[in-house]
C-alpha cells in the first residue's frame, strides 16, 4: 500500500525540481560548447516591453498619490525634476548597462568581475540584498496597491472592508500559483494587460486635462497657492530638488528592464558572446518604456495637483494610494471607474511578476554558484515557495500598508540604480572614454546624493534592506558549510600530455602522489617519492605521478578544471592544475581519470600539520588545510561505491 504514495512523492519531487541542473553533482564532464544565442527565439521588445512594463507603468496607481503627499502643490514641479532625472540619467546608465550585461545579469554583474575573493562575494551578497528588497517590495507594495483600490471601490466598500491583508496574501499566493504552473504566457498576459491600463489611463488624462481647460480656474488657483507658499520660480525649482528624492518611485523598472532582457528577441546572427540585435531591441525598450512614462508621469501629476484637494491624499482620503481612480470615478462615473480599478488591480498585481521574474534571474545566478544556496535553489519551484512565503510576512509585518512600504522600495530601487550608474563610469573609464565617464560620474553623484537622503529621510528602507541582508548572508555561509565536502568541480580537461601520462600509469596500479609545488627541484620530487615509499611500505618497482594544485580565488564555488602533464628534471611526470580548491581538485581529477581508464586510481598524502578545526577552516576559507580526509570526504559523497571509489592512502 506504500508504492503510490512513494510515487507520489517522487512525482512531486520530480515537478518540484523541474529544469534543475545537476552541475556539480556526481561525476564531472568536458562541458558542452557555447551554442548560438538562435536570434529566432524570444520575443519581439515591444512586446517584452509590456513584461517589464507591468512593473513600471503600474506605478501609475500610486505615484501620484506619493508626490502629492511628498511635494503637495509642488508636484508637478518635483515630477519634471524626476523625469529629466530618468530621460538624462537612468536610462543612458541602464542603456550602456544592457550593452555591457547582455545576459540579464544586469549591474551587479559588472561590478562582481572588479572584486575577487571573499570580499567580492560579501559586495554581491550585499548587492542582491538591496535587490531582494526591490523585487520582493515590489511585489508586496504592487499587491497592497491592488486590494486598496479593490477594497476602496464604492461598489465593493462595504463587503470588503477591514480584509485588505487578507486580499493582499490572495493576491500574492495568485501569483506564486501562476509561477509554479509556467510562466511561458506571461509575456502574452503583460502585453493584454498593459495596452488596456494604458489605454484607460489615456481616457482619464484627456478628460482630466478637459477639465483643467474648461475649469480655468483651478489653474490660477493653484499657481496663487504655489507663489503664496513659495515666493518665486528659483524657489520652487529648489524645494523640487529637496524633495525629489521621495519621488524616486517613479524610477522603478529599469532593473527590471535588464532582467528580462533574455526574452528579448535577437538576429539570427547573434551568439551568446556578441548578442547584438538583443542589445538592440533591449535599448528600444527601455528608451520608448522612459519616454511613455515620463509623459504619463508629468500629465498625471499635474491633473490629481489641481483638480484633487489636497485632504483628499492624506492617510484615509479616498485620494490615498488611488489619485486617478479617484478622477475616474469623480469625472466618468463609477462604471468606468469600478472598470479603472479593475484594470489597475490585475495590472498592480502582475507587477509582482515582472518583480518575480527578477528574483528569480538574479538569486539562482548567483547564490548556487557560490555555494551560498542549497542545489535545488536553482529549481524555479522551491524558489518561487520561499519567495512568495517572505512576500507572505512582509505583508503582515507592514498590515499590507503602501506608504510604510515606500521607503524601502525606494531604497532598494536607488541603491540598485547607484551601483548601475558605478559600475557603468568604471567601464567608461576602462574603456577610455573620457566623456562618457565624466557624463556617468555626475549622474553617480545625483543617485548617491538621492540615495542618502532617501536613507536619511526614511532610515526604515536601509533597516528593512539590512534584515535581507543579514539574512541572504547567514543563509548563504551555512549553506556554504553545509556544501563543503560537495564535489563541485563542473568539468575536468586533459592536454595531450596529461592524458597520455594517466593512459601509461593505468596499465599497472594507477599511483598518483599529491605535492604542495615548492622549489620544484630534483631534491623535491626525489625526497617526496622516498617519503611515500617509506611511509606506505611500497617497492621500489611502483612508479608515481605527482599531482600540483595552485590556489587560484578560494571564494569561487564551482569552476571547470584544466590539467597540464609535465615532465621535471628529464624524470617526474607532474599534472599540474589550478583550482579554487585543493581536496576539490584532486578528487575529480581521480574520478575523471578512474572514468577514462576504467581503472580504480590510489593517491597519496602526508598527514597535515596542526589543529584539525584550524586546518578545517583554512579549507572552508582558502582552499587549503585538512587535504588527506577532505579529500577522502569529498570522494565517498561522490561516490558511494566503496568498490569503485579512488582510494586515499595517508602516511
Amino acid at each position: 500500500m506504500a508504492t503510490p504514495s512513494v510515487t507520489r512523492s517522487g512525482r512531486l519531487r520530480a515537478w518540484m525540481l523541474e529544469g534543475l541542473s545537476d552541475m556539480g553533482k556526481g561525476r564531472p564532464s568536458r562541458p558542452k560548447e557555447p551554442a548560438a544565442d538562435a536570434g529566432h527565439q524570444g520575443q519581439p521588445w515591444y512586446r517584452v516591453m509590456c513584461l517589464t512594463g507591468v512593473d513600471y507603468f503600474s506605478t501609475l496607481g500610486y505615484q501620484p498619490g506619493i508626490a502629492a503627499l511628498a511635494a503637495g502643490l509642488l508636484s508637478p514641479v518635483a515630477t519634471i525634476v524626476l523625469v529629466i532625472v530618468t530621460l538624462a540619467g537612468a536610462l543612458p546608465v541602464y542603456r550602456r548597462v544592457a550593452e555591457e550585461s547582455p545576459h540579464g545579469e544586469g549591474s551587479i554583474a559588472m561590478l562582481s568581475r572588479l572584486l575577487s575573493f571573499w570580499k567580492g562575494k560579501l559586495f554581491v551578497l550585499t548587492l542582491l540584498g538591496f535587490a531582494a528588497t526591490d523585487f520582493l517590495i515590489t511585489i508586496t507594495l504592487s499587491a497592497a496597491d491592488a486590494s486598496t483600490h479593490l477594497v476602496e471601490n464604492p461598489h465593493l466598500e462595504s463587503a470588503l472592508h477591514d480584509k485588505q491583508v487578507l486580499i493582499t496574501m490572495i493576491l500574492i499566493a495568485l501569483l506564486g500559483a501562476v509561477f509554479l504552473k509556467g510562466f511561458l504566457e506571461a509575456i502574452g498576459v503583460a502585453v493584454a494587460l498593459v495596452g488596456v491600463y494604458l489605454g484607460l489611463n489615456v481616457i482619464v488624462v484627456v478628460t482630466g486635462l478637459w477639465h483643467v481647460l474648461t475649469e480655468g480656474h483651478v489653474v490660477t488657483d493653484w499657481t496663487a497657492a504655489l507663489t503664496t507658499e513659495h515666493g518665486n520660480i528659483f524657489a520652487m525649482v529648489g524645494v523640487a530638488l529637496l524633495v525629489f528624492p521621495k519621488l524616486a518611485l517613479g524610477l522603478s523598472g529599469f532593473e527590471t528592464g535588464v532582467a528580462v532582457m533574455p526574452h528579448v528577441k535577437g538576429d539570427p546572427s547573434d551568439t551568446e558572446a556578441a548578442p547584438t540585435g538583443r542589445i538592440r531591441g533591449t535599448k528600444k525598450l527601455l528608451t520608448t518604456a522612459a519616454l511613455v512614462m515620463s509623459v504619463f508621469l508629468i500629465t498625471t501629476s499635474f491633473i490629481t495637483t489641481v483638480l484633487i484637494p489636497q485632504r483628499e491624499f492624506e492617510s484615509g482620503g479616498d485620494a490615498n494610494g488611488r489619485a486617478l481612480a479617484y478622477l475616474a470615478h469623480e469625472y466618468l462615473g463609477n462604471t468606468f471607474g469600478t472598470v479603472y480599478d479593475v484594470s489597475t488591480t490585475l495590472i498592480l498585481w502582475f507587477a509582482g511578476a515582472s518583480a518575480m521574474a527578477g528574483l528569480l534571474n538574479l538569486m539562482p545566478r548567483y547564490l548556487p554558484k557560490y555555494g551560498m544556496a542549497p542545489h535545488w535553489a536553482r529549481a524555479v519551484r522551491p524558489m518561487v515557495i520561499v519567495f512568495t512565503l517572505i512576500a507572505f510576512l512582509v505583508t503582515w509585518i507592514f498590515d499590507a500598508d503602501v506608504d510604510a512600504q515606500g521607503g524601502a522600495y525606494a531604497t532598494g530601487v536607488l541603491v540598485l540604480i547607484c551601483s548601475a550608474a558605478i559600475a557603468v563610469t568604471i567601464a567608461a573609464r576602462k574603456a577610455g572614454q573620457r566623456g562618457w565617464t565624466i557624463g556617468f560620474g555626475i549622474i553617480s553623484a545625483v543617485f548617491l546624493y538621492t540615495t542618502v537622503v532617501n536613507i536619511i529621510e526614511r532610515p526604515d528602507g536601509v533597516k528593512i534592506g539590512a534584515c535581507f541582508i543579514a539574512g541572504i548572508i547567514l543563509v548563504s555561509l551555512l549553506s556554504r558549510l553545509g556544501r563543503a565536502f560537495e564535489l563541485r568541480v563542473t568539468h575536468v580537461e586533459l592536454d595531450d600530455m596529461a592524458e597520455r601520462f594517466i593512459q601509461d600509469i593505468s596499465r599497472r596500479t594507477p599511483r598518483f602522489i599529491a605535492n604542495e609545488p615548492d622549489e620544484r627541484d630534483v631534491a623535491e620530487y626525489r625526497d617526496k617519492t622516498e617519503q611515500i615509499r617509506a611511509d606506505n611500505d611500497l617497492p621500489d618497482t611502483q612508479d608515481f605521478v605527482f599531482i600540483e594544485v595552485t590556489v587560484t580565488d578560494p571564494s569561487e564555488f564551482e569552476a571547470g578544471l584544466t590539467v597540464r602533464g609535465e615532465v621535471m628534471h628529464d624524470r617526474y611526470r607532474v599534472l599540474t592544475v589550478e583550482s579554487s580548491s585543493v581536496p576539490n581538485a584532486l578528487a575529480a581529477l581521480l574520478l575523471h581519470a578512474r572514468d577514462l581508464t576504467g581503472v580504480r586510481p590510489h593517491i597519496y598524502f602526508e598527514w597535515t600539520e596542526g589543529n584539525p578545526f584550524a586546518n578545517f577552516f583554512r579549507f572552508f576559507l582558502f582552499g587549503r588545510g585538512e587535504v588527506a580526509p577532505t579529500t577522502r570526504e569529498i570522494l565517498r559523497e561522490a561516490e558511494p561505491d566503496r568498490e569503485r571509489r579512488p582510494r586515499v592512502h595517508v602516511g
